[in-house]
């Protein structure tokens, strides 16, 4: 049994800054401000968080699909 990673290294694509945060478990993170830059990062088409578009570790709910063998959606309830 393995348990959902809290920490992920986001990538900014405007500056390639990086920075390790901590996800959120009970909700998506739609915007994060790099620290780096100022970069308003959003979502890409077809993700719903910063975290499964821009970071080495895709949020809670994909880990949690993945490990139980669900195709289900970021954040799908």
């Amino acid at each position: 049994m393995s348990l959902v990673q809290l920490l992920s290294t986001l990538t900014c694509p405007n500056c390639a800054g990086v920075s390790q945060e901590t996800m959120p478990t009970d909700a998506c993170q739609f915007f994060y401000d790099c620290r780096h830059c100022g970069e308003v990062l959003r979502p890409l088409k077809g993700d719903c968080c910063v975290f499964c578009s821009y970071a080495d570790v895709p949020c809670p709910p994909i880990q949690e699909a993945r490990r139980s063998g669900n195709s289900a959606a970021c954040c799908a309830s």
